[in-house]
């Protein structure tokens, strides 16, 4: 077992993997910017490094100030949490080559399911339905077009190395394709420094349903049941919930076992998620697959009353799963509480928190890193809570998050509670009436 863990990360999941890793026995390591010295991740873990100044690239995103980190730490395991370099395949072999385990996926996982292109050959493989689309990389506009015509509009134009609905258009036509062809090209480039292209069919009136998986180093995968996923604002998720109220005991044998196929066939190692978009008819198709812990997992830990960071640290440690898959016994929904003003289209809302009550009570935990007093800086996500809520059917489940998101105030800058209030209410969402498109109509008012 790690001895001592640098968390290479910030904020709220820093914290929840310093938690475990006291619970664990195991010393931490917080970095930090200067722009986050008086975060609660730095303060609680047993040592803290200052990496840089606020910008990411600077700081969190810098490999060689994260390994000296390592270095004059002596720290022999590295969590990348998600975000950042959680994802980052480079990141990985450095540790490698300095003798520290990346808790995570190995270098060759991660690359094979970053880029969209390559994973979706690797599912077709393993014979995990994918969406129809063009055969590899779009070559040029006109190489576009005609693969959008044979698969018949909409279609979705896709970044291969994408992730946060970065470099993604929705073409209604053939008249629009071009200039939404170019506009996500460029957004792609600036995002991921990859213009490449590919093209999916739309899948109209989809759910976006994600199976939990964990694998060991001994070759087993497990699934640990789905996650709904689809009240999302502009690809952003912002409400998740498990199990999906769209979801069969049948569907989930299926998902699940296509899940495990999807795992299975890069030998995966910790845990991940495998994402798929559900049409109305119940027919799922493979979307892409997380090489990380998710910003969602606390769902899937309520309902299965497992710790995934532990599992995940296990795992990285070389012990073997028990190879289970998981049936939820509980219903839980984890609203994103965010620093944006929710009322003002979500222009976000940095600054600082002069009151801050969290919401408390049997069934309802947050995981946050702020406070009373706490200043949000402008340079990073704005995500600054999560309240999650678990009750025995999803209808307790719903009137306890509203409950709780009533208790929870948040004092100087603007938060998504407001929404959230609002959307607890809604009457489509109360009956599971929900897809992907959702907030298209969705009118949050005053």
């Amino acid at each position: 077992m790690f001895k001592k863990i640098l968390i290479a990360n910030r904020g709220e999941i820093a914290l929840r993997i310093i938690r475990t890793c006291k619970e664990m026995g195991i010393e931490t390591v917080a970095v930090y910017s200067t722009a986050d010295r008086e975060s609660l991740h730095v303060r609680f873990a047993d040592e803290a490094v200052c990496i840089g100044p606020p910008p990411a690239t600077e700081s969190y995103l810098s490999i060689p100030k994260i390994m000296a980190a390592v270095e004059i730490t002596n720290a022999d395991g590295v969590h990348p949490g998600y975000g950042f370099l959680a994802e980052n395949a480079d990141f990985a072999e450095v540790c490698a080559e300095y003798g520290t385990k990346f808790i995570g996926p190995t270098p060759t996982m991660i690359r094979s399911m970053g880029d969209k292109v390559s994973a979706r050959e690797t599912m077709i493989k393993a014979k995990v339905p994918v969406v129809p689309g063009s055969d590899g990389l779009i070559e040029d506009v006109e190489h576009g077009k005609k693969v959008a015509k044979e698969i018949g509009y909409p279609v979705m134009i896709k970044a291969t190395a994408g992730g946060g609905g970065k470099g993604m258009r929705m073409v209604s036509g053939e008249d629009e394709f071009e200039s939404l062809w170019d506009s996500a090209r460029k957004e792609a480039a600036a995002s991921f420094g990859n213009d490449g292209i590919y093209i999916e069919k739309f899948v109209e009136e989809p759910r976006h349903i994600e199976i939990q998986i964990i694998g060991d180093q001994h070759g087993k995968v497990a699934h640990l049941s789905e996650r709904d996923c689809s009240i999302q604002r502009r690809h952003q998720k912002l409400v998740e919930e498990a199990p999906s109220p769209f979801m069969t005991k049948q569907l989930r044998k299926k998902m699940g076992a296509a899940a495990i196929k999807a795992g299975q066939a890069i030998k995966y190692e910790g845990v991940g998620t495998v994402e798929f978009l559900v049409d109305k008819h119940r027919d799922f198709y493979f979307m892409e697959m997380n090489t990380r812990i998710q910003v969602e997992h606390p769902v899937t830990e309520e309902v299965i009353d497992h710790d995934l960071i532990k599992e995940q640290i296990k795992v990285a440690a070389g012990l073997p799963i028990k190879g289970e898959n998981y049936e939820p016994s509980l219903h839980a929904i984890e609203c994103r509480i965010n620093a944006e003003d929710a009322l003002n289209n979500f222009i976000p809302s940095p600054g600082k928190i002069t009151s801050f009550h969290s919401a408390k009570g049997h069934g309802v935990r947050v995981d946050t890193h702020v406070y009373a007093g706490y200043t949000v800086p402008p340079y990073y996500d704005s995500m600054i809570a999560k309240l999650i809520c678990k009750a025995q059917t999803r209808e307790e489940c719903i009137t306890k998050m509203e409950r709780a998101l009533d208790e929870f105030i948040i004092e100087g800058i603007k938060t998504t509670i407001p929404f959230h209030k609002k959307l607890m209410r809604d009457e489509n969402f109360r009956k599971g009436n929900y897809d992907t498109g959702f907030l298209n109509n969705f009118d949050i008012g005053d």
